[in-house]
């Protein structure tokens, strides 16, 4: 069975009131009971987390090796500025999807540069809840053709 990590990054955790223009009215455990109902039709093990700090997340991807497949991350605001989820990331040579609910290439300036991109094998963006869902069915495909 493949197993993912998921990993929600920075005031993903206030998801459904921050901004729900933008990133929609789900709140984060309704995102993730979808993540889960997803990963059961797909027959992929999952395994969510949510950290604000930067250090829990590369802690959290340390931990990935041997136990995942793949990693599915959204940064949220480290996707702009951390080198050191880059470099986990890069370490534990799991394909990793970055994942966005917004366009990130379509907002301010500062949103559009991806530090953590470069380590992962793809990026889904713009879709709301459902660039997890895509995410999951990308993850499980690159896992599967990895271990042919």
């Amino acid at each position: 069975m493949v197993r993912v990590l998921v990993i929600h990054g920075p005031n993903l955790n206030l998801l459904g009131v921050r901004e729900p223009s933008i990133y929609g009215d789900q709140d984060l455990e309704q995102i993730n009971g979808l993540i889960e109902k997803e990963a059961r039709e797909l027959g992929i093990e999952v395994k969510t987390i949510q950290s604000n700090h930067e250090g829990q997340i590369v802690e959290a991807i340390h931990e990935a090796i041997g136990w995942a497949q793949a990693i599915i991350i959204n940064p949220a605001g480290y996707t702009h500025t951390s080198v050191v989820i880059f470099d986990a990331l890069e370490a534990t040579r799991l394909p990793a999807i970055e994942v966005h609910l917004s366009n990130i290439h379509a907002r301010e300036e500062f949103r559009t540069k991806s530090v953590t991109a470069r380590a992962c094998v793809g990026q889904i963006s713009g879709f709301g809840a459902r660039s997890y869902l895509l995410a999951l069915r990308a993850a499980k495909a690159i896992a599967e053709r990895s271990s042919q």
